[in-house]
């Protein structure tokens, strides 16, 4: 995987020991440069100088892309502990360790103890497993808590063939990209 865009354009991230299947069958799905790109299209206006958190980060890729095109700090969620290791590792290489953090946590623990700890992000990019039910766990927490910035956003990735909430409280549901299988849902926290 390579960064696609910004101030880190064409660094490579990924490692082989990253993709590796797990014994559990758990494996990677990185989000495709198409995705990607389309990704930050979406949100290259509320960029420049945010927070951004990258939940599920697997690869870190779309997190490392975020940095790469002005975030000023990204926040990386994983819980397996070879590619939160293989991030940190390429947050060194790259000199980005006053920008960016890595937790080795289940993203629903994570986001519990931001609750607890008022941690906020102004952008929140989340990507579980398509099949895990990880987001119907981490949507409602979003929605009834102030992790999101006002005026910030919630970026979903998931399969094509489910459909998300529409309605919640404090999260307004903007748009559904459709990029073949898989789809964007963004959804936004008003002033």
């Amino acid at each position: 995987m390579r960064i696609s865009g910004g101030q880190f354009k064409g660094r490579k991230i990924a490692t082989q020991k990253v993709f590796s299947k797990k014994k559990n069958g758990d494996e990677v799905r990185p989000t495709s440069s198409k995705v990607r790109e389309a990704l930050f299209d979406i949100l290259k206006s509320k960029m420049d100088g945010a927070t951004f958190l990258d939940l599920f980060a697997g690869t870190g890729t779309v997190g490392f892309e975020a940095l790469s095109r002005g975030a000023a700090k990204t926040c990386f969620v994983e819980g397996d502990h070879i590619r939160s290791q293989a991030i940190r590792d390429f947050i060194t290489r790259i000199g980005l360790q006053d920008r960016a953090v890595v937790y080795t946590r289940r993203a629903l623990d994570f986001l519990k103890d931001s609750v607890r700890t008022g941690m906020t992000f102004d952008i929140i990019f989340a990507d579980p497993p398509y099949a895990s039910g990880e987001i119907e766990k981490i949507l409602p927490l979003l929605d009834e808590s102030q992790v999101l910035n006002e005026g910030g956003c919630l970026m979903v990735e998931h399969s094509s063939r489910s459909a998300l909430q529409n309605v919640l409280r404090s999260l307004k549901f903007i748009k559904s990209y459709r990029y073949g299988d898989t789809m964007l849902t963004l959804y936004g926290k008003e002033k």
